[in-house]
Protein backbone atom coordinates (compact mmCIF):
# COMPACT_ATOMS: atom_id res chain seq x y z
CA UNK A 1 0.00 0.00 0.00
CA UNK A 2 1.27 3.50 -0.89
CA UNK A 3 1.55 6.08 1.84
CA UNK A 4 -1.34 8.54 2.14
CA UNK A 5 -0.67 12.03 0.77
CA UNK A 6 -1.36 14.97 3.06
CA UNK A 7 -3.73 17.49 1.44
CA UNK A 8 -3.23 21.09 2.48
CA UNK A 9 -5.98 23.68 1.91
CA UNK A 10 -4.81 27.27 1.60
CA UNK A 11 -7.41 30.00 2.17
CA UNK A 12 -7.43 33.28 0.29
CA UNK A 13 -9.67 36.11 -0.87
CA UNK A 14 -11.22 35.73 -4.33
CA UNK A 15 -9.53 38.64 -6.12
CA UNK A 16 -6.97 38.06 -8.87
CA UNK A 17 -4.31 39.72 -6.72
CA UNK A 18 -5.06 37.54 -3.68
CA UNK A 19 -4.95 34.40 -5.83
CA UNK A 20 -1.65 35.48 -7.44
CA UNK A 21 -0.12 36.09 -3.99
CA UNK A 22 -1.41 32.77 -2.68
CA UNK A 23 -0.07 30.82 -5.66
CA UNK A 24 3.36 32.40 -5.01
CA UNK A 25 3.29 31.21 -1.37
CA UNK A 26 2.07 27.74 -2.39
CA UNK A 27 4.92 27.44 -4.91
CA UNK A 28 7.47 28.34 -2.19
CA UNK A 29 6.01 25.82 0.26
CA UNK A 30 5.77 23.13 -2.41
CA UNK A 31 9.55 23.36 -2.86
CA UNK A 32 9.92 22.13 0.75
CA UNK A 33 7.02 19.63 0.62
CA UNK A 34 6.60 18.38 -2.96
CA UNK A 35 4.81 15.23 -1.71
CA UNK A 36 1.90 17.12 -0.17
CA UNK A 37 -1.13 17.97 -2.28
CA UNK A 38 -1.77 21.74 -2.29
CA UNK A 39 -5.26 23.14 -2.84
CA UNK A 40 -6.42 26.77 -2.97
CA UNK A 41 -9.68 27.60 -1.19
CA UNK A 42 -11.24 30.90 -2.35
CA UNK A 43 -13.33 32.59 0.37
CA UNK A 44 -15.64 35.60 0.00
CA UNK A 45 -15.03 38.20 2.72
CA UNK A 46 -17.27 41.01 3.98
CA UNK A 47 -14.92 43.64 2.54
CA UNK A 48 -15.23 42.05 -0.92
CA UNK A 49 -19.00 41.63 -0.64
CA UNK A 50 -19.87 45.26 0.25
CA UNK A 51 -18.50 47.45 -2.51
CA UNK A 52 -20.77 50.50 -2.38
CA UNK A 53 -19.53 51.86 0.98
CA UNK A 54 -16.09 53.17 1.93
CA UNK A 55 -14.06 50.78 4.09
CA UNK A 56 -14.01 53.06 7.11
CA UNK A 57 -17.83 53.28 7.02
CA UNK A 58 -18.37 49.49 6.97
CA UNK A 59 -16.81 49.46 10.43
CA UNK A 60 -15.21 46.61 12.30
CA UNK A 61 -11.72 45.22 12.02
CA UNK A 62 -10.56 42.49 9.70
CA UNK A 63 -12.97 43.23 6.83
CA UNK A 64 -10.89 41.17 4.39
CA UNK A 65 -9.87 38.35 6.70
CA UNK A 66 -12.56 37.45 9.28
CA UNK A 67 -14.24 34.77 7.19
CA UNK A 68 -10.85 33.29 6.28
CA UNK A 69 -9.77 33.21 9.93
CA UNK A 70 -13.04 31.51 10.87
CA UNK A 71 -12.38 28.80 8.26
CA UNK A 72 -8.91 28.36 9.77
CA UNK A 73 -10.18 28.10 13.34
CA UNK A 74 -12.87 25.62 12.27
CA UNK A 75 -10.31 23.46 10.44
CA UNK A 76 -11.84 23.93 6.97
CA UNK A 77 -8.47 25.24 5.75
CA UNK A 78 -4.92 24.58 7.00
CA UNK A 79 -3.31 27.94 6.37
CA UNK A 80 -4.19 31.35 4.97
CA UNK A 81 -2.39 33.98 2.93
CA UNK A 82 -3.24 37.63 3.61
CA UNK A 83 -1.90 40.99 2.54
CA UNK A 84 -0.19 42.00 5.77
CA UNK A 85 -1.83 45.42 5.63
CA UNK A 86 -5.28 43.78 5.94
CA UNK A 87 -4.42 42.17 9.31
CA UNK A 88 -5.77 44.09 12.31
CA UNK A 89 -3.36 44.71 15.19
CA UNK A 90 -4.96 41.91 17.23
CA UNK A 91 -5.42 38.31 16.16
CA UNK A 92 -7.94 35.66 17.31
CA UNK A 93 -6.65 33.29 19.98
CA UNK A 94 -5.29 30.07 18.50
CA UNK A 95 -3.97 31.67 15.29
CA UNK A 96 -0.42 32.80 14.55
CA UNK A 97 1.40 34.51 11.70
CA UNK A 98 4.01 31.84 11.00
CA UNK A 99 5.76 33.76 8.22
CA UNK A 100 6.15 37.24 6.80
CA UNK A 101 7.29 36.98 3.19
CA UNK A 102 10.08 39.06 1.63
CA UNK A 103 8.65 42.52 1.12
CA UNK A 104 7.85 44.01 -2.26
CA UNK A 105 8.27 47.78 -2.70
CA UNK A 106 5.90 49.13 0.00
CA UNK A 107 5.32 52.52 -1.63
CA UNK A 108 2.04 53.77 -3.03
CA UNK A 109 1.81 54.99 -6.58
CA UNK A 110 -0.35 57.35 -8.59
CA UNK A 111 -1.88 56.44 -11.92
CA UNK A 112 -3.30 59.39 -13.82
CA UNK A 113 -5.11 59.57 -17.16
CA UNK A 114 -2.93 62.38 -18.48
CA UNK A 115 0.44 61.26 -17.14
CA UNK A 116 0.54 64.10 -14.58
CA UNK A 117 2.16 63.30 -11.22
CA UNK A 118 0.66 64.25 -7.85
CA UNK A 119 2.21 67.72 -7.83
CA UNK A 120 1.30 68.39 -11.49
CA UNK A 121 -2.41 67.45 -11.37
CA UNK A 122 -4.55 70.51 -12.16
CA UNK A 123 -6.48 72.04 -9.24
CA UNK A 124 -9.89 70.38 -8.81
CA UNK A 125 -8.71 67.03 -10.22
CA UNK A 126 -10.56 64.05 -8.75
CA UNK A 127 -8.36 61.38 -7.14
CA UNK A 128 -9.85 57.98 -6.27
CA UNK A 129 -9.01 56.14 -3.05
CA UNK A 130 -11.07 54.56 -0.27
CA UNK A 131 -8.20 54.82 2.20
CA UNK A 132 -8.38 57.60 4.82
CA UNK A 133 -4.59 57.26 5.16
CA UNK A 134 -4.05 58.06 1.47
CA UNK A 135 -6.78 60.72 1.44
CA UNK A 136 -5.21 62.57 4.40
CA UNK A 137 -1.75 62.62 2.86
CA UNK A 138 -2.99 63.66 -0.60
CA UNK A 139 -5.01 66.58 0.85
CA UNK A 140 -2.16 67.61 3.17
CA UNK A 141 0.03 68.09 0.10
CA UNK A 142 -2.66 69.16 -2.38
CA UNK A 143 -5.70 70.66 -0.58
CA UNK A 144 -6.91 71.89 -3.98
CA UNK A 145 -7.63 68.32 -5.18
CA UNK A 146 -10.86 66.41 -4.63
CA UNK A 147 -10.62 62.90 -3.18
CA UNK A 148 -13.49 60.50 -3.87
CA UNK A 149 -13.94 56.88 -2.77
CA UNK A 150 -13.25 54.08 -5.23
CA UNK A 151 -13.76 50.42 -4.30
CA UNK A 152 -13.25 47.11 -6.06
CA UNK A 153 -10.22 45.14 -7.16
CA UNK A 154 -7.29 46.62 -9.07
CA UNK A 155 -8.84 45.96 -12.52
CA UNK A 156 -12.12 47.61 -11.46
CA UNK A 157 -10.33 50.71 -10.20
CA UNK A 158 -8.25 51.02 -13.37
CA UNK A 159 -11.39 50.62 -15.48
CA UNK A 160 -13.14 53.42 -13.54
CA UNK A 161 -10.11 55.63 -14.16
CA UNK A 162 -10.20 54.82 -17.88
CA UNK A 163 -13.93 55.59 -18.02
CA UNK A 164 -13.15 59.11 -16.81
CA UNK A 165 -14.77 58.88 -13.38
CA UNK A 166 -11.45 59.92 -11.84
CA UNK A 167 -8.45 61.90 -13.03
CA UNK A 168 -6.12 59.68 -11.00
CA UNK A 169 -6.17 56.77 -8.56
CA UNK A 170 -3.69 55.76 -5.85
CA UNK A 171 -2.77 52.08 -5.47
CA UNK A 172 -0.08 50.01 -3.77
CA UNK A 173 2.90 49.42 -6.04
CA UNK A 174 3.31 45.87 -4.67
CA UNK A 175 -0.11 44.80 -5.98
CA UNK A 176 0.48 46.27 -9.43
CA UNK A 177 3.90 44.61 -9.54
CA UNK A 178 2.48 41.18 -8.60
CA UNK A 179 -0.19 41.54 -11.31
CA UNK A 180 2.36 42.62 -13.94
CA UNK A 181 0.79 46.10 -14.26
CA UNK A 182 3.79 48.27 -13.39
CA UNK A 183 3.67 49.87 -16.84
CA UNK A 184 0.45 51.62 -15.76
CA UNK A 185 2.22 53.62 -13.02
CA UNK A 186 2.54 57.39 -13.54
CA UNK A 187 4.47 58.17 -10.33
CA UNK A 188 5.82 56.08 -7.48
CA UNK A 189 5.12 58.25 -4.43
CA UNK A 190 8.18 58.82 -2.24
CA UNK A 191 7.93 58.22 1.51
CA UNK A 192 8.09 62.03 1.92
CA UNK A 193 4.88 62.38 -0.06
CA UNK A 194 3.07 59.33 1.30
CA UNK A 195 3.87 56.87 4.06
CA UNK A 196 2.40 53.42 3.35
CA UNK A 197 -0.05 51.32 5.33
CA UNK A 198 1.35 49.19 8.12
CA UNK A 199 2.77 46.01 6.56
CA UNK A 200 2.20 47.15 2.97
CA UNK A 201 4.12 45.05 0.44
CA UNK A 202 4.47 42.00 2.72
CA UNK A 203 2.29 38.88 2.91
CA UNK A 204 1.27 37.19 6.15
CA UNK A 205 1.01 33.40 6.19
CA UNK A 206 -1.28 32.40 9.04
CA UNK A 207 -2.06 29.01 10.60
CA UNK A 208 -3.29 27.42 13.83
CA UNK A 209 -0.71 27.63 16.60
CA UNK A 210 -1.22 23.97 17.49
CA UNK A 211 -0.65 22.70 13.93
CA UNK A 212 3.06 21.89 14.47
CA UNK A 213 3.89 20.34 11.07
CA UNK A 214 2.29 23.17 9.06
CA UNK A 215 3.77 25.82 11.37
CA UNK A 216 7.27 24.33 10.98
CA UNK A 217 6.94 24.29 7.22
CA UNK A 218 5.66 27.88 6.93
CA UNK A 219 8.51 29.21 9.11
CA UNK A 220 10.90 28.15 6.34
CA UNK A 221 9.67 30.95 4.06
CA UNK A 222 9.80 33.65 6.78
CA UNK A 223 11.94 36.70 6.01
CA UNK A 224 13.51 37.87 9.32
CA UNK A 225 14.12 41.43 8.07
CA UNK A 226 10.54 41.88 6.83
CA UNK A 227 9.20 40.26 10.00
CA UNK A 228 11.15 42.67 12.24
CA UNK A 229 10.05 45.72 10.24
CA UNK A 230 6.42 44.62 10.31
CA UNK A 231 6.60 43.92 14.07
CA UNK A 232 7.63 47.55 14.66
CA UNK A 233 4.89 48.90 12.38
CA UNK A 234 2.19 46.71 13.93
CA UNK A 235 3.22 47.68 17.48
CA UNK A 236 2.78 51.31 16.40
CA UNK A 237 -0.71 50.59 15.01
CA UNK A 238 -1.64 48.46 18.02
CA UNK A 239 -1.03 51.40 20.37
CA UNK A 240 -3.93 53.23 18.71
CA UNK A 241 -6.19 50.15 19.04
CA UNK A 242 -6.22 50.42 15.30
CA UNK A 243 -8.09 48.74 12.56
CA UNK A 244 -6.40 48.98 9.18
CA UNK A 245 -8.74 51.74 8.01
CA UNK A 246 -7.70 54.57 10.29
CA UNK A 247 -5.55 57.42 8.88
CA UNK A 248 -2.42 55.82 10.37
CA UNK A 249 0.74 55.10 8.34
CA UNK A 250 4.12 53.60 9.18
CA UNK A 251 7.24 52.29 7.51
CA UNK A 252 10.20 50.61 9.21
CA UNK A 253 13.63 49.97 7.77
CA UNK A 254 15.94 47.38 9.30
CA UNK A 255 19.72 47.84 9.18
CA UNK A 256 21.55 45.09 11.06
CA UNK A 257 19.96 45.00 14.51
CA UNK A 258 18.57 48.53 14.29
CA UNK A 259 14.99 49.41 13.32
CA UNK A 260 14.22 52.91 12.06
CA UNK A 261 10.48 53.63 12.05
CA UNK A 262 8.60 56.55 10.48
CA UNK A 263 5.00 56.94 11.60
CA UNK A 264 2.09 59.26 10.88
CA UNK A 265 -1.40 60.02 12.13
CA UNK A 266 -3.45 62.58 10.18
CA UNK A 267 -6.93 64.03 10.02
CA UNK A 268 -8.82 62.81 6.91
CA UNK A 269 -9.01 66.39 5.56
CA UNK A 270 -5.20 66.62 5.70
CA UNK A 271 -5.21 69.72 7.90
CA UNK A 272 -3.47 68.05 10.84
CA UNK A 273 -0.54 65.75 10.17
CA UNK A 274 1.53 64.30 13.02
CA UNK A 275 4.68 62.59 11.83
CA UNK A 276 7.84 61.53 13.61
CA UNK A 277 10.63 58.93 13.68
CA UNK A 278 12.00 56.54 16.29
CA UNK A 279 14.80 53.99 16.23
CA UNK A 280 16.24 51.20 18.37
CA UNK A 281 16.96 47.47 18.46
CA UNK A 282 13.68 46.20 19.94
CA UNK A 283 11.07 46.36 17.15
CA UNK A 284 7.97 46.40 19.37
CA UNK A 285 9.48 48.94 21.78
CA UNK A 286 10.32 51.26 18.86
CA UNK A 287 6.70 51.04 17.62
CA UNK A 288 5.29 51.77 21.08
CA UNK A 289 7.66 54.69 21.72
CA UNK A 290 6.78 56.33 18.40
CA UNK A 291 3.06 55.91 19.09
CA UNK A 292 3.50 57.50 22.54
CA UNK A 293 5.27 60.47 20.90
CA UNK A 294 2.35 61.03 18.53
CA UNK A 295 -0.22 60.50 21.28
CA UNK A 296 1.47 63.30 23.25
CA UNK A 297 1.16 65.51 20.15
CA UNK A 298 -2.61 64.87 19.88
CA UNK A 299 -3.05 61.66 17.86
CA UNK A 300 -5.87 60.38 20.09
CA UNK A 301 -7.90 63.53 19.50
CA UNK A 302 -7.60 63.05 15.72
CA UNK A 303 -8.47 59.33 15.83
CA UNK A 304 -11.39 59.81 18.24
CA UNK A 305 -12.91 62.29 15.79
CA UNK A 306 -12.44 59.76 12.95
CA UNK A 307 -14.07 56.95 14.98
CA UNK A 308 -17.01 59.21 15.93
CA UNK A 309 -17.51 60.13 12.26
CA UNK A 310 -17.43 56.46 11.22
CA UNK A 311 -20.01 55.50 13.86
CA UNK A 312 -22.43 58.21 12.74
Amino acid sequence: MGKSVKTVSVGTRQSALAQTQTRWVMDRLREFQPDWEWRMEKILTKGDRILDVTLSKIGGKGLFIKEIERALLEGRIDLAVHSMKDLPAEMPEGLVVAAVTPREDPRDCLISRTGAGLDELPAGSVVGTSSLRRQAQILARRPDLEVKPVRGNVDTRLRKLEEGRFDAVVLARAGLSRLGLEDQITEVLSFDKMLPAVGQGALAVQCRGEDASVLRLIRKINDPHAEKAVRAERAFLHAFEGGCHLPVAAYAQVEGEKVCLDGLVASPDGRRVLRDREEGNDAEAVGRRLAEKLLRLGAEEILSAVRAEVER
